[in-house]
């Protein structure tokens, strides 16, 4: 089977993690996917695990010859991202693509290529999109689909291969993929993620990465006896998000550029609420930018009294730049591989995160690679059958070389 194949079957599945639920995982609907992948891997003849928490562990023994070799993981999320709707996906093929707009069934809206100029670059390969009504779930279920692709040649061509570790977690959209992974039961010495957008891309630099909360409460009388009383909650926190500086926010900023991003708000006189995202590649200045939103608080509440404002900022991950560093044969390895696919390597910092930045924390070095994939999180969401193809290639010829270094 294909992958493009496994994953027109896997996007079907509903499977949005929800930051709001605090459980783990944090939709039962996860195990959905999870069951049947543990199934899969089963049906391939691979031993296969899933535990209470929805991690789904397998694994394949080195074949003989390359008992020495290296242990590879890897690692792909089952959760969609709750940005957009994930429930009640249609995938759609379009087969030799014709590089011109694409309209997204009856739901109004239109993949354009002057909002994405990639488009033309793939014209004449057969495109996955959906209707228009929900996102596609390519993220990571292209990287669920490849890995499975890849086990099973490596099971049916006698592909020879040093032991073989494979995860699928749940949560990686909302920062809780790795919070009960479980390393030492994966039993690999090294892995990559299969999370990242265009194949023959990887990333080993990510990154730094909080979120921040803050709450702030008004002093509310009627407005004919306000004078020089009341605080409005929602006036002082959009006071807040004008101190913070107005290009630094995700449309303005790109490469090794940081940001404050306003995820949510919502308020009245009484109380207000606004939720953030803090990113930035450089260690300093991610320190740096929580300093100023604390600098902030603390301006505000010197102005209107002190518990005005409330923030919390609790950090995600960080950089796996400085974990993978002393381990840069993973790079090296996977762009020889990509190279050896017929396309030209790209290298570019991650402007997110990855399952990857947080175990390369935890001591299991784990670069990120692409799978092929494009505007992840929302309804204009496509990747290609051939970019899927590319990226199982890819992912074998990684197998291959460690392999052949075992011997």
């Amino acid at each position: 089977m294909r992958a493009y194949e496994r994953l027109l079957k896997y996007a079907r599945v509903y499977t949005t993690s929800d930051d709001k639920t605090g459980t783990h995982p944090s939709t039962e609907r996860q195990f959905d996917l999870a069951r049947m992948l543990v199934d899969e891997l089963k049906g391939l003849g691979i031993d296969a695990q899933l535990d209470d928490k929805c991690y789904v562990y397998a694994s394949i023994e080195a074949s003989e010859g390359c008992e020495g070799a290296p242990a590879i993981g890897l690692i792909a999320h089952m959760d969609t991202a709750p940005d957009f709707n994930g429930e009640g996906v249609k995938p759609r093929l379009i087969e030799n693509y014709d590089g011109r707009d694409i309209v997204l069934g009856d739901s109004g809206r239109v993949i354009r290529t002057d909002q994405f100029p990639h488009l033309q670059q793939l014209k004449g390969r057969t495109l996955i999109v959906t209707d228009g009504t929900t996102l596609l779930g390519s993220d990571d279920k292209s990287g669920i689909a490849e890995i499975m692709t890849a086990a099973e040649r490596i099971l049916t061509e006698n592909i020879p291969h040093g032991k073989i570790c494979i995860a699928f977690t749940p949560d990686e959209e909302i920062g809780g993929g790795t919070d009960f992974f479980d390393i030492e039961r994966f039993g690999a010495d090294y892995a990559y993620t299969l999370d990242g957008s265009l194949e023959g891309e990887m990333e080993y630099e990510n990154f730094n990465a909080a979120a921040a909360e803050i709450t702030v409460h008004g002093f509310n009388v009627h407005p004919g006896e306000a004078k020089d009383r009341m605080i409005n909650a929602a006036l002082v926190a959009m006071e807040f998000n004008s101190m913070l500086p107005a290009a630094e926010i995700p449309a303005r900023t790109e490469g090794y550029e940081g940001f404050f991003h306003l995820t949510d708000m919502d308020g009245n006189n009484e109380t207000a609420h606004l939720s953030y995202i803090i990113r930035d590649h450089s260690k300093e200045r991610f320190a740096g930018r929580k300093e100023q939103m604390q600098q902030i608080a603390k301006v505000l509440n010197e102005r209107y009294g002190e518990g005005t404002v409330e923030l919390a900022i609790r950090d995600q991950y960080y950089n796996m730049e400085e974990m993978i560093r002393p381990h840069f044969h993973l790079v090296e390895t996977a762009l020889a591989a990509i190279e050896e696919a017929g396309l030209t390597p790209v290298t570019r910092p991650e402007r997110g995160g990855t399952d990857g930045a947080m175990l390369s924390y935890k001591g299991l070095p784990c670069p990120n690679l692409g799978t092929g994939g494009f505007a992840f999180h929302g309804p204009y969401e496509h990747c290609t059958v051939e970019g899927l193809d590319l990226t199982v290639e890819i992912v074998l010829g990684i197998l291959r070389r460690y392999a052949a270094a075992g011997k």
